[in-house]
């Protein structure tokens, strides 16, 4: 563990008393789910019933920015700071992984009082020192790297040979054979174990569904529900968010029959741009999953929390990097000094208990990343973005060095025309900035060359406990 991080936690991690009116936190987040990917906001063939009313019953953030991909917006989430300070410039190739100096937001939680429990994804790093139990996960049950049965070269891979259904899966330091569907199992033990802790202390459960990511690995009967309504792959996905949607439909009914509801904040999010579903629907945006157009980086989030949260529309401009701050503050946490040092997002509290709170605009930056390893410094300007509430400067390119584009996104949430030549004052205002602020997290991109293990850490893991099953030769 990095010496800040054990600095950090000698000082969080004394007893103290849970107050009896913090909230417990449920946070779900889907993989790979766009924000079209939801009847309530537009979508004219899938049906999300239980989305629809969680949605109606929360603060819906309709301009809120995450990552083009997944795992640089989970770091995000957890540490309330851009990946790239995060060390996390891609999926794969060990630039996944949280640095060990990160302080999460399980740490700060545990150490006031919370149980901390994760069910499904993490990828945040496979290695052990990298795992969730290290991170501030008290209950741990995930799979390894990005999705069920994804395997790549160094340390990010799953368990060989997984499926969606009956996937062997990480539970408490040992593998468990389980029994049914991914995300059926995922809810499924984190009501289990809310069940469990409920009565004892204030609980942070995080649900993290590997669904609807590729591959479309989907039950029939779910498939079946939009067969001849879009096309096999769009019906495969649909059925995989439908699940989903039935899985929130649980967890509601869970937390209103255990007399739960009216403390529980529970908070929907997705971690990237659409990508099956954007030809059905992308509420008109530029682009998907893997861009920095508003389709790549425009993401869910519904705040629930009865008496505190004011159900309806925020229309301000929000980001991932304002979770981690806002949790805390909700849960009436104290944030210690290293994690305020950390943080770089705004608390939404003051917004989500009253729409008519101050909220200054400010400059945030979305880069895909995912340069060849040891190419950062070629890639500073290629696949990136500089906004605020209204206006939004592009280089949408990765292979070739363009010129900057220019949207104004109030007359043109769309991004079509590009504006650049008649705002020359504001575009080297935004392109100064983006270069003051790569400036800044250049040194901090721990993971750029970093060699990864001969063998995925979770294969190693699952051979030692089932010997039996390592192939002779290894591929």
């Amino acid at each position: 563990m990095h010496w800040l991080a054990m600095v950090f936690l000698a000082a969080v991690n004394q007893p103290h008393a849970a107050g009896p009116n913090r909230p417990n936190i449920v946070v779900v987040i889907t993989d790979d789910q766009g924000y079209g990917d939801v009847s309530a906001q537009g979508n004219p063939i899938l049906k999300t019933p239980h989305l629809d009313r969680l949605r109606q019953q929360s603060a819906s953030c309709s301009d809120f920015l995450v990552s083009p991909t997944c795992a640089p917006t989970r770091s995000a989430l957890m540490t309330g700071r851009h990946e790239f300070k995060n060390g996390v410039t891609h999926t794969i190739l060990e630039r996944e992984r949280l640095t060990l100096s990160a302080i999460t937001v399980p740490q700060v939680l545990r150490g006031a009082g919370y149980t901390t429990g994760i069910f499904g994804k993490w990828h945040l790093g496979d290695e052990d020192a990298y795992l969730p139990d290290k991170r501030g996960f008290e209950k741990v049950c995930i799979h390894g790297a990005g999705g069920i049965g994804q395997t790549y070269p160094g340390s990010c891979g799953d368990a060989p040979g997984n499926q969606y259904t009956d996937p062997a899966l990480w539970c408490d330091g040992a593998f468990v054979k389980e029994k049914g569907y991914c995300t059926d199992i995922f809810f499924q033990r984190a009501i289990r174990w809310m069940d469990q802790v409920a009565d004892q202390k204030p609980f942070f459960c995080w649900i993290a569904t590997n669904a609807p990511h590729q591959p479309l690995q989907v039950r029939p009967e779910d498939e079946a529900r939009y067969a001849g309504k879009a096309t096999t792959e769009q019906a495969k996905f649909f059925g995989m968010v439908a699940n989903i949607d039935d899985n929130i439909g649980r967890l509601t009914a869970f937390l209103e029959t255990r007399g739960l509801h009216e403390n529980t904040l529970v908070l929907f999010l997705t971690d990237n741009g659409g990508t099956v579903g954007v030809p059905v629907f992308n509420d008109g945006m530029r682009g998907a999953k893997g861009s920095v157009w508003r389709g790549g980086t425009r993401g869910c989030a519904f705040w629930r929390l009865p008496g505190v949260v004011s159900p309806g529309d925020l229309p301000q401009f929000t980001a991932h990097i304002d979770v981690a701050p806002t949790l805390l503050e909700l849960a009436g946490v104290s944030t210690p000094p290293p994690m305020r040092r950390q943080i770089e997002g705004r608390s939404l509290a003051p917004l989500l208990k009253d729409r008519k709170s101050t909220w200054e605009n400010r400059l945030l930056v979305s880069h895909l990343g995912r340069w060849p390893t040891g190419k950062a410094n070629a890639y500073a300007r290629r696949a990136t973005a500089v906004r605020d509430a209204r206006w939004k400067l592009v280089q949408p390119h990765m292979n070739q060095d363009a010129p900057w584009q220019f949207f104004d996104l109030e007359t043109d949430p769309g991004e079509v025309n590009d504006i650049a030549i008649h705002h020359p004052d504001r575009v080297k205002t935004m392109s100064d900035f983006h270069a003051a602020w790569w400036a800044s997290v250049r040194p901090m991109l721990v993971n750029e060359e970093v060699k990864g293990s001969a063998i995925n850490p979770f294969k190693d893991r699952y051979w030692k406990q089932f010997p039996a099953e390592k192939p002779a030769a290894i591929p």
